[in-house]
């Protein structure tokens, strides 16, 4: 993120203040090639720079544009179009802040990070957990570590980060992150105000409850930038049942060492069998091939779909491939291309309320289908069939959506019957 000077000079419209932002982007760009020798791709929001192997996005947040956003920070209105991205720009450039500040002090803290993300990914949490919010609820380890000491080693603080989140009760406490100590007794006082504000809007109904996951911070008191909609209470549910059998299994380790089939691996492995409809994607066509820690095997349930994989795109390149040609190399990049991310964007767009997808945003070659509606009559076995052809239907039209990248789908189970 780049971020500008004040002048008298810029223009009060929001627009115009976009368009001198991409004149600006468009000169930044156009200086580094010239006297740097870069290769920069320029967008209307974004110049893509290329150097030592590695791309970087330059956006500008300019202190108009900022004032928009401050407008709009903590806020219940959603907002599109420019002022969103500056929101979303200045939001993340205050927690990098924040997230850096800590990290000096504690530099273990990154690697537990690291540790916690990989198991969020791993067992198919992506879609409900921002990785923003996983760095602050490590964060509270370090900062509310009673009653025991700050952890001084990776393996400690991932444990306790698993038994934080399934120990932690997230229906009647906020969870206060106050890194730079910030808050006085008034701010947290408003803080569980507003929290209590958030459940007594929801008590008729305890699974809508928004935030579940209520994390305050100094540039987020209200719990908005990262866990207002997800994750849902059910799905934090889930994740804490997972974070509780983890965390025995990591103690076990600890005490006893490996014990015949129980490994170290064994704590980001998932089990396929809890979901309702399993997606393969051709491993091949991941974006980060190698990030794979097991393949996924499906052995049971109705196999809906085969499909082959796609020889036009190639999102990870191999260094091998790579030298072959550099000029073809540089000419066949794909910056921010990863093809699951956009499947699943394809999938909400076209199935918004069929059913929840849980990912790995790591590199799994498996998506898991949960139903978000379930049947609310008893069935008979001649109702039961045409709802499993149903079924098997809308996922032969996921199949249709993902061709050249889904190698198969699935069907596991039918819908739930309500109690």
């Amino acid at each position: 993120m780049i971020q500008l000077e004040g002048s008298g000079n810029w223009p009060l419209d929001i627009t115009a203040i976009e368009k001198t932002k991409s004149a600006f982007l468009l000169k930044i760009g156009e200086s580094l090639q010239t006297r740097w020798g870069m290769f920069c791709t320029a967008t209307e929001e974004a110049v893509d720079v290329f150097t030592s192997g590695y791309a970087f996005r330059l956006k500008i947040l300019h202190e108009r544009g900022l004032n928009f956003v401050k407008t709009q920070v903590g806020g219940n209105n959603k907002v599109k179009g420019p002022v969103s991205i500056d929101k979303e720009l200045f939001l993340r450039s205050q927690h990098s802040s924040m997230i850096n500040g800590l990290h000096g002090r504690y530099p273990i803290y990154g690697s537990v990070v690291r540790l916690a993300k990989r198991w969020v990914s791993s067992h198919l949490f992506s879609s409900f957990f921002t990785e923003e919010a996983i760095e602050l609820v490590v964060a509270y380890l370090f900062l509310k570590p009673f009653p025991f000491q700050v952890p001084c080693s990776r393996v400690t603080g991932f444990l306790r980060f698993l038994r934080l989140l399934s120990n932690y009760d997230w229906t009647f406490s906020p969870l206060i992150v106050d890194i730079n100590d910030d808050f006085t007794s008034n701010d947290e006082k408003e803080i569980n105000e507003s929290f209590i504000l958030s459940r007594k809007s929801n008590e008729g109904n305890v699974q809508d409850v928004m935030p579940a996951m209520f994390l305050a911070t100094t540039y987020d008191r209200t719990s908005e930038a990262w866990t207002k909609f997800s994750p849902k209470r059910s799905v934090l549910k889930r994740m804490a049942s997972y974070a509780q059998s983890s965390a025995d299994l990591l103690t076990n380790l600890i005490l006893d060492g490996q014990n015949g089939s129980f490994t170290w691996e064994c704590l980001f492995r998932t089990p396929l069998n809890k979901y309702d409809a399993i997606v393969l994607l051709h491993r091949d066509k991941l974006s980060y091939p190698q990030r794979l820690l097991f393949p996924a095997e499906v052995n049971h349930g109705k196999h809906v779909i085969w499909g082959k994989a796609n020889k036009d795109f190639q999102p990870y390149m191999t260094l091998r491939n790579a030298l072959r040609s550099l000029e073809d190399a540089r000419n066949g990049l794909l910056v921010d291309f990863d093809p699951t991310r956009y499947f699943l964007e394809d999938l909400k767009g076209e199935f918004p309320d069929a059913f929840n997808v849980w990912y790995d945003s790591f590199g799994g070659d498996a998506i898991g289908l949960t139903w978000e509606k379930k049947v609310s009559k008893k069935r008979n076995r001649d109702e039961a069939n045409e709802t499993n052809k149903e079924l098997a239907g809308l996922l032969e039209d996921v199949g249709k959506i993902g061709k050249g990248f889904v190698k198969s789908v699935y069907l596991l189970k039918a819908p739930k019957l309500q109690a």
